[in-house]
């Protein structure tokens, strides 16, 4: 299957991506550098990702006692891609970028996380120097950003603990002031740093010149100790190799040391580590501790942490959802030519009839358009995200304060709904394959193992939750759920003038007011742990909402295509669009009810009657 049809209809014919050209910082741009820089993805990701996916799953980092070896496929990946100029794309010319727009970008990153997602593109390393671009100085944007824009670096997020987890507050990375003179370092108030970091993707390889971490840790107070919870946090670049102030490697290696990889279920292709700072392996003039620089103030590095985090949420919303993708475009295709059974007619099955493709099945096609419906609406969801990122940072300033907010509400979707749902699309993947889908003979095993990773990677899916309901629908007094439903209404108007659709809008209207209603009674106690209590069964409510609105501003925009949209890719849209209000929407009611109850069934039971 071809992936490019489905992304020219929802970039040009719904989100009109096309006319981001008519601002100042896209002037450059047309449709047909869009597409070039697409057709330059597509190839990369056909030529030096895709054949690899097998050979970086079952050949697995490994650490020789000096480095970290990868297979050479990697290598040759990392290259083409930096290469492309995709880590840049979306920055200023004088940083080497292309100024694209974030939609185009996400859009052409798309194809590197079908092809391969355990090879790995450049989510973390872009993440990494965005934060810098925001939060860093002068100095640390030419030293470190710049050149893992280009390639020569790469990055990492180095958050979470051992002992913590997810839970920041009890982060014990300590950072103290290197020297008398710290302060006066051109790369930054110069600390050392002491501690361990658990999790760390992309933490030890061979790949680039240089890995630049970037390190929560805690200041001590005056009384030597650390501020408790999160107040204390700050945030600091940590490189593999030390740098001079034009960022020339010095030869030195900073004290940073590989604890351990960890072996996982899947992004096997990926390494994944536990790093020791400052014990002592690597000393610096004769010291122990990791030499690290502060970025922004102290104790605010978990906001500057959020500019990156934010950015990977949706970035692993969008991996979820192209190896949902991957999965169905495997499992159609299996279907399509897979002949097992006898069509079902009225006096039964006749067994001197030939066999039929399996395709033929309903349940087959159930099962093909749960996916359907599933992994093209994630898509779309992101892709719109995509698109309030462009609103945000070049549309008028009440326009971009809006999709700002917007965001804030969708990011918790964006990555929660298809890292449940796309994974649930590669279960139906295996199914559609029967008895060889969980063989090595076909892919979609390896998809859904890959996949099972993104509930938990950059947050989990209670965390997404609980940020959703506890934070995101009350923030600035719950203007961004009301600019939510103000889009949403907005969409409602449109399709119920159109006969084919007024249905749907009318489930749709009745669905949101079930959220308000839900969000209401969560918090009518003002108890946060009678609310957050079902947090999840709220956001999956709330969710598959927003996914049904997403999917009839879809179906709205193929009834008004023109005749560059086939007849079958409308077909599919108003298909895919009627699935998902038959079988998926009505399950919210079960969601919301447990909402509204403020249901403490699981809250209450007690530990012994597990």
């Amino acid at each position: 299957m071809n992936l490019r049809p489905t992304l020219d209809f929802l970039l040009y014919q719904w989100l009109d991506a096309e006319s981001l050209n008519q601002r100042a910082r896209f002037a450059d741009h047309s449709r047909e550098t869009f597409d070039a820089v697409f057709d330059t993805c597509e190839r990369i990701a056909r030529e030096k990702y895709a054949p690899f996916n097998r050979i970086v799953d079952t050949q697995e980092p490994h650490f020789d006692g000096e480095k970290v070896i990868l297979p050479r496929a990697t290598h040759e990946a990392q290259k083409a891609y930096a290469a492309s100029g995709m880590l840049s794309a979306a920055q200023d010319y004088d940083m080497g970028g292309m100024q694209l727009p974030y939609t185009v970008e996400a859009a052409a990153n798309a194809f590197f996380a079908m092809a391969s997602v355990s090879i790995g593109s450049g989510m973390l390393t872009t993440g990494n120097a965005n934060l810098l671009m925001v939060h860093g100085t002068e100095a640390q944007k030419t030293v470190f950003a710049k050149n893992e824009f280009s390639g020569r670096f790469s990055g990492t997020m180095c958050l979470s603990e051992p002992q913590a987890g997810s839970s920041l507050s009890d982060v014990t990375t300590r950072a103290v002031p290197d020297g008398t003179d710290f302060e006066a370092d051109p790369l930054g108030p110069r600390y050392r740093l002491r501690g361990n970091k658990m999790w760390i993707s992309a933490g030890e390889h061979e790949l680039t010149e240089n890995i630049i971490h970037l390190v929560l840790a805690k200041i001590p107070g005056p009384d030597g100790k650390l501020i408790p919870g999160t107040r204390g946090i700050s945030l600091f670049i940590v490189p593999k190799k030390l740098v001079d102030s034009s960022g020339a490697l010095t030869g030195v290696r900073n004290d940073v040391a590989l604890a351990g990889l960890n072996h996982k279920l899947g992004w096997r292709g990926t390494t994944n580590t536990l790093l020791n700072f400052g014990e002592g392996k690597y000393p610096v003039n004769g010291e122990a501790g990791a030499v690290g620089y502060l970025v922004g103030k102290p104790h605010e590095g978990l906001r500057c942490m959020f500019h990156m985090m934010n950015e990977a949420r949706i970035g692993v919303g969008t991996a979820a959802t192209m190896l949902g993708l991957a999965g169905y475009y495997a499992s159609l295709d299996y279907a399509k030519n897979r002949p097992q059974g006898r069509p079902i007619g009225p006096g039964g099955k006749d067994p001197a009839q030939p066999q039929i493709r399996i395709i033929e099945h309903a349940d087959v096609k159930r099962m093909l358009l749960a996916q359907k419906s599933y992994c093209e609406g994630a898509l779309a969801l992101e892709l719109y995200c995509a698109r309030l990122v462009d609103e945000q940072h070049t549309a008028e300033p009440q326009v971009a304060d809006d999709a700002r907010l917007l965001l804030e509400v969708l990011t918790p979707i964006a990555k929660s709904w298809p890292s449940e749902w796309c994974l649930e699309s590669n279960s139906l993947a295996i199914q559609v394959h029967g008895g060889y889908g969980y063989t090595r003979d076909f892919p979609v095993e390896q998809y859904w193992r890959d996949n099972r990773l993104n509930m938990i990677h950059e947050g989990t899916h209670g965390i997404q939750a609980m940020d959703l309901l506890g934070r995101k629908v009350l923030m600035e007094h719950g203007r961004g759920l009301a600019l939510l439903a103000a889009r949403v209404n907005a969409t409602l108007q449109r399709a119920t003038q159109v006969p084919e659709l007024a249905a749907y809008a009318g489930a749709l209207a009745q669905a949101w007011q079930q959220v308000g209603s839900a969000t209401k009674a969560a918090w009518i106690t003002g108890d946060s742990s009678d609310a957050l209590a079902n947090a999840v069964p709220y956001m999956q409510g709330f969710g598959h909402t927003v996914l049904a609105w997403i999917w009839l501003e879809v179906a709205l925009a193929a009834l008004k295509a023109d005749a560059t949209q086939s007849i079958a890719s409308t077909l599919g849209i108003l298909g895919a669009t009627r699935y998902f209000y038959h079988y998926e929407l009505p399950k919210i009611e079960a969601w919301f009810n447990v909402v509204e109850a403020r249901d403490r069934t699981c809250a209450d039971l007690p530990e012994e009657a597990f």
